[in-house]
């Protein structure tokens, strides 16, 4: 009874929150099925949207989930985190093949306790391949052979079914000897025992399964959702990096604070946020990006040259970055997947070099078209104008003695003969009233190093 009560609230607070969507019968005692839709390529959002329903379904106590399947495949390490996530509930899995189940796909499928195809279907064609479908060498085919296999074994299906479905050199007899990769149709799933039977929809599923009274619930994406599954998208991810790094680069070219820091920072949080929420993004890992950012800031304005500080930045930025995307990173439990971290540095250097290089283009093409004339000082200086040039003056007074009348930062401001003049120390940061020797001078400043 208090079973049955818990699952009439829960039911109760998705119907005024509209999340039910069909209901087949309104008894609560009846079997709640929860279904879900995989209809796309595998990615990161398929990923959230597989783990926040499976979630509600554990909530609700649901009796069966049934997912909805039309894919041709996708990213092996999201594939991964839907399966093992499918394996680990308690709730019987099935799943619903409306046509394809393609590479990823089948790995997920395979995964599920149940597997039903509609007609003219196919399942298989496993074979890991790069994004211009080129085939990706044998240590990941191996790695997709191994998982293959062992969830095949796990659902106590023929895992040497499954590792021809990845692999062309494996021989089946009987059912794989062509050297090519194994795709079942309906029929030769069912006699294979890689799918319990050819039906039409989720209704003549459930009434093959003996369900007739049962209470269907979907699951629906929120607005939240939809828009943090858009952000974590690679291609979104790495267009934000390119807007952090770019905003970064042109605040620095121009004095005060204004319109690139924020574009910068609005970035920075529509990247960093929604990975955070997801539980990708920890603390410690938006903490050391921010170091990184503030090291780069203090290499560039209060140290000259570029070395440690900047070089340290840079690190800490794209770890902070890199990392945010990646799960399983525990300070005292380092679980990595090395695939999973290959592909966010892989996004997270190319969108880096491609903001520093568009940065450089645009700033060129901002102060130096006349389109933009407003933003740069066009209008040359000639001698017969009258403008005249200081050079000789700054050239006699090379190796006098002077004080340094504010810190040199390394700008500032130094005391030749009762005079101020501006001034860069040569190396590192010179105190205030302390004796300093001019060695040389540059646009106008003259060069200082400490006595």
């Amino acid at each position: 009874m208090k079973n049955i009560l818990t699952r009439f609230s829960v039911l109760l607070a998705f119907l005024l929150s509209g999340s039910v969507t069909s209901l087949a019968s309104s008894d609560s005692s009846s079997t709640l099925v929860y279904t879900f839709d995989i209809k796309e390529m595998i990615a990161p959002p398929v990923w959230r949207t597989t783990k926040n329903a499976i979630n509600e379904a554990e909530k609700l106590n649901a009796d069966l989930i049934i997912i909805h399947m039309n894919t041709y495949g996708g990213t092996l390490d999201d594939a991964d985190s839907i399966r093992t996530k499918i394996l680990t509930t308690n709730i019987p899995v099935y799943v619903f093949i409306d046509k394809n189940a393609a590479s990823a796909g089948a790995l997920i499928s395979i995964a599920c306790d149940s597997i039903f195809m509609a007609p003219g279907s196919s399942i298989g064609a496993a074979t890991v391949v790069n994004q211009t479908g080129e085939q990706m060498p044998d240590k990941y085919q191996s790695y997709m052979r191994s998982m293959m296999r062992a969830t095949a074994e796990a659902k106590n299906r023929n895992p040497d079914i499954a590792q021809a479905m990845v692999d062309p050199k494996v021989s089946v007899p009987g059912i794989s000897d062509s050297g090519q990769v194994l795709t079942f149709t309906v029929s030769e799933a069912i006699k294979h025992n890689y799918c319990e039977a050819q039906v039409e929809g989720i209704p003549e599923l459930l009434k093959h399964a003996g369900l007739d009274d049962y209470t269907l619930v979907k699951h629906e994406l929120s607005a939240t959702d939809t828009i943090i599954g858009w952000l974590i998208n690679p291609f979104v991810s790495g267009i934000l990096i390119m807007l952090i790094i770019g905003g970064i680069y042109f605040e620095l070219q121009t004095p005060g604070i204004g319109f690139p820091l924020a574009a910068a920072v609005v970035a920075a949080v529509l990247y960093f946020a929604p990975l955070y929420l997801e539980g990708l993004a920890a603390n410690w890992e938006i903490i050391i990006f921010i170091i990184g950012v503030i090291l780069i800031a203090v290499e560039i304005f209060a140290i000259p040259g570029f070395g440690v500080a900047g070089v340290l930045g840079l690190v800490l930025m794209i770890t902070g970055l890199t990392l945010s995307m990646v799960s399983n990173i525990e300070t005292d439990n380092i679980t990595v997947n090395l695939s999973q971290i290959t592909k966010a540095l892989s996004i997270v250097i190319i969108a880096f070099f491609l903001a520093i290089a568009g940065s450089i283009y645009l700033s060129k093409k901002l102060f130096t078209s006349h389109a933009f004339g407003n933003l740069a000082l066009t209008k040359t200086q000639q001698a017969g104008e009258g403008y005249t040039s200081a050079s000789k003056e700054y050239q006699k007074m090379i190796g006098r003695n002077a004080t340094a009348y504010t810190d040199l930062r390394p700008a500032g401001k130094i005391i030749v003969d009762n005079e101020l003049f501006d001034a860069t120390a040569r190396t590192g940061m010179i105190e205030k009233n302390s004796e300093v020797v001019v060695t040389g001078y540059v646009n106008a400043q003259l060069v200082v190093k400490k006595i």
